[in-house]
């Protein structure tokens, strides 16, 4: 089975690019909006419309296999891509890469992709949400070109050790923390809420004091609103490098800080994304396994997940290699190619550590089902509900998926 033509169009991702150090440096609100000058190259306002690219593909038996290229909400920080904007990057799509896809056999996923993924025009690879978005358009089209989910074709084309199954969702909230949680809960999600925690005074509080009255609510809601005795959600918590500006990189104290969030979340497991972010991968490297060597010594019940600065696979190796992290996001966008996200959920994995399929709530659902069935595939600790922060959205097009691969396995 071969591609026959290569057709792109412009798309909405489900929620917004933000400029992430506008936000930090303390930007006003006005309803959905920031206030303020944007700060970040390319960023025309704080917050605006997420784009992204639909890459279809024309197979020769007329199926139509397609990816969507997206780039993260926090384009442009902690060493990301810049700011990903349709009408810039079609045009590269049809010139470079449309030419070179068109007539190429379908019989290999991972050949292909690590072809494309490593494309190179002018001298420079290509942005990571092109080489994001062509990779699951491939994928697709291996997997029909064969009559198989996608599931399987990584499944098998990765040796995978282990069937595939149903893995853990992580629901996230954006700043509606209460209300959307409350969704969480009725829903029975695996893992919540993500929290938004993205500002020292407004949000996490200068000691930490909001945060932990947070978590309060959050575990006295689980208890008093789950529907069944046994739901044991995990607490998963997003403080975007909030923990260090609070406590000025200062590992005791922030070790001092995770063990009071530990007691308050009991009876739930807690994990918290991002404690720091030191300004650098080598500094953020430095910093997270210090703490998580702290953490690791005083048997503080707590998952560190490494975020920022962990974006490339290599990067994903780097902090396994440094201890740095109980858990990493892979944070799928910023990893360019899919068949990175295979590589890299299975080498945390082999190296003991949690591989969590994550990305950006500015994403899309065709994105997202096809990280659900990468996720699957190669057994990952959990799989982030996408695309939005309104949670019933995400949570229905990861689920709802996951439940399709299953039942068409099962049935085969």
């Amino acid at each position: 089975m071969k591609i026959k033509k290569v057709i792109c169009s412009p798309g909405l991702t489900g929620f917004y690019f933000d400029d992430q150090k506008a936000i930090k440096l303390g930007a006003g609100h006005d309803g959905l909006f920031y206030t303020g000058d944007s700060v970040t190259e390319g960023f025309t306002s704080i917050r605006q419309a997420g784009e992204s690219i639909s890459v279809q593909l024309i197979l020769e038996d007329g199926q139509v296999a397609f990816g969507d290229c997206a780039a993260v909400q926090y384009s442009g920080a902690g060493g990301r891509d810049p700011l990903f904007l349709a009408k810039d990057f079609i045009p590269v799509i049809e010139k470079e890469i449309a030419p070179k896809l068109e007539g190429r056999e379908l019989d290999n996923f991972k050949e292909l992709a690590e072809e494309f993924d490593r494309m190179e025009v002018n001298g420079n690879r290509l942005h990571t949400a092109i080489r994001y978005g062509i990779t699951q358009a491939i994928l697709d089209a291996v997997a029909k070109a064969q009559h198989i989910t996608m599931a399987e074709v990584i499944n098998k084309e990765y040796n995978v050790d282990g069937e595939i199954k149903r893995v853990p969702i992580f629901t996230q909230s954006g700043d509606d923390r209460y209300d959307n949680a409350d969704k969480m809960i009725l829903k029975n999600a695996d893992v919540l809420p993500h929290g938004l925690f993205n500002n020292v005074e407004e949000k996490l509080g200068k000691n930490g004091e909001k945060l932990k009255d947070y978590v309060a609510w959050l575990r006295d809601r689980v208890n008093e609103f789950k529907t069944h005795d046994d739901y044991q959600p995990v607490f998963h918590i997003d403080v975007y490098g909030t923990i260090g500006d609070a406590f000025d990189l200062d590992t005791e104290k922030m070790a001092d800080y995770l063990t009071e969030l530990e007691e308050t979340a009991k009876p739930y497991h807690l994990r918290i994304e991002g404690p720091m972010d030191a300004g650098s991968k080598e500094a953020q490297i430095e910093a997270l396994a210090a703490l998580t060597k702290a953490v690791d010594e005083r048997n503080i019940n707590v998952e560190l997940v490494a975020d920022e600065w962990c974006n490339t696979f290599e990067d994903v190796k780097d902090f396994v290699a440094a201890n740095a992290g109980h858990m990493l996001q892979i944070k799928t966008p910023d990893l360019g190619g899919v068949n990175n996200t295979a590589e890299a959920i299975l080498f945390c994995k082999e190296n003991n550590k949690g591989a969590y399929c994550g990305g950006t709530c500015n994403e899309t659902n065709r994105s997202a089902e096809v990280l659900t069935n990468i996720g699957m595939a190669c057994g990952a600790a959990q799989v982030l509900a996408k695309p939005g922060m309104g949670v019933d959205e995400g949570l229905m097009i990861v689920n709802n998926e996951m439940n399709r691969v299953l039942a068409l396995i099962e049935n085969r």
